[in-house]
């Protein structure tokens, strides 16, 4: 096909006589650039010969176009600055206006950012950011980058590698996902008991969270919990679950400074004996604990968290009832009778809600005259031990002594559980917070009256 001189000329023509570029010419006959440029460096075809190497016959009648000629100048002239550079930087025209560390990071090794030095030298050349572009192989938008870089910190963010930021980081992401497991899947409007994939993304999706369910489920997985317990953990069976928790946060946004609310609970009951836990060991050592122990004792520890000092008060119970209720709220009666209004709030048991305990509360708050003060409920919906703030200081106290523990007797037990207690309480006299965020390094979520909140660790139940 090249050897066809009527070709061969057209070919010529189009470029020489009419000004098409090479671009033009290769795109539209399917030529390489590179065959096209041979052509016009001859006037014919040169017949291929072994042994011996073809004439090369200067072009007479005209030059090459402006366009090629400063193309192979800029080409030259980057071949120059390039072999300067590999050999003595420093020695270049314009090593002194670059930083030395900077010339350093010339060396071949892949994790080096050599282009980028280059991308800077050959603008303080002079270079086009299109030519440099070209020859690095990099975009337009690439070079304004690295200069920008360059020219707004000196250098020092071109050794910085790129970071790519995660969907699944977002906290907002995080808030929305853990907000939609935490209610029941009716509440928008599947007619579901627990949550599928496709409608958590569905969902998310409505409320301007463009995600796939990889995202979903490294949250998910990343916060403790796995699928297989979302409809214990996870989810609540509330039909007012909305209305409980806007209660509650209703509550909580207007507290005034002569009141309190208190999250309840109780932690137990717990045998004292040998308890499994993380140790630190070493080499070849392997931790055991016997299947079948001799148990100590046991023990309840009732506890309330007061959400604005972040105080503890506990005590030590013998069953789960309201009479064990009753005693509490007695006891945070005198504690905090400067107070006007104490609000309590637990979960949905049976005994938080006797007819017993709410004729105590009415009875009190008829009694009390404005000297000690009211009481108020204000309950969770009910499987949401995940709003339960307690249950967070609970998984630290669990993780901190009573896991991997081996007490003596159930004194000894209390003796540790009060000194947590004590320290806890000491901590937030001194640090006044409201909310503080992990308590002791060991407490998994803030302490934070959230919807999205995890309190209750799904590996300590």
């Amino acid at each position: 096909m090249y050897q066809d001189l009527y070709f061969w000329r057209r070919i010529r023509r189009r470029i020489l006589d009419d000004g098409e570029s090479i671009h033009h010419v290769s795109k539209t006959t399917q030529i390489s650039r590179f065959t096209i440029r041979k052509m016009l460096k001859h006037e014919k075809p040169i017949p291929y010969k072994r042994g011996t190497n073809a004439p090369i016959q200067d072009l007479k009648k005209k030059e090459l176009p402006p366009t090629i000629r400063k193309k192979d100048e800029i080409r030259q002239e980057w071949m120059k600055l390039l072999y300067h550079l590999e050999r003595n930087p420093s020695q270049t025209d314009i090593g002194s206006q670059i930083p030395s560390d900077l010339l350093e990071q010339l060396s071949p090794h892949p994790h080096n950012p050599r282009k980028r030095v280059l991308a800077i030298l050959a603008r303080q050349k002079g270079f086009a950011i299109s030519a440099i572009a070209e020859h690095l192989g990099i975009s337009r938008k690439t070079v304004r980058g690295y200069i920008g870089d360059f020219e707004a910190t000196g250098g020092t963010m071109l050794y910085q590698p790129t970071m790519r930021k995660l969907k699944s980081d977002d906290p907002d992401l995080k808030s929305a996902v853990f907000s939609l497991l935490h209610e029941p899947p009716a509440l928008s409007g599947y007619n579901r008991t627990t949550w599928r994939m496709k409608d958590l993304q569905q969902t998310l999706k409505s409320q301007g969270f463009a995600v796939g369910d990889g995202v979903i489920r490294t949250i998910i997985k990343d916060s403790g919990f796995r699928w297989r317990a979302a409809r214990v953990v996870l989810t609540s069976n509330d039909p007012e679950y909305r209305q409980k928790l806007q209660h509650v946060q209703d509550i909580l946004s207007r507290l005034e400074h002569d009141e309190r609310f208190f999250s309840i609970d109780e932690f137990g009951p717990f045998a004292i004996k040998m308890k499994a836990g993380r140790v630190l060991v070493e080499a070849g050592v392997q931790p055991t604990v016997p299947q079948w122990q001799k148990s100590k004792g046991w023990l309840i520890a009732t506890a309330a968290l007061e959400l604005s000092t972040n105080q503890v008060t506990h005590f030590y119970s013998k069953a789960k009832n309201t009479t064990e209720m009753i005693r509490m709220a007695n006891v945070l009666i005198e504690k905090y009778q400067g107070m006007r209004k104490l609000y309590l709030s637990w979960d949905a048991a049976s005994w938080h809600m006797s007819k017993e305990l709410l004729a105590f509360v009415e009875e009190h708050n008829k009694q009390c005259q404005g000297e000690l003060p009211t009481l108020e409920l204000a309950p969770l919906p009910a499987s949401a031990q995940f709003l339960n703030v307690i249950e967070s200081v609970f998984s630290g106290m669990a993780r901190a002594i009573i896991h991997s523990s081996d007490y003596p007797s159930v004194k000894a037990a209390q003796t540790a559980i009060d000194r947590y207690f004590d320290e806890r309480n000491q901590h937030y006299k001194v640090n006044q917070k409201r909310a503080g965020k992990k308590i002791w390094g060991l407490e998994r979520t803030s302490v934070d009256f959230l919807a999205s909140n995890n309190c209750k660790d799904p590996a300590f139940r």
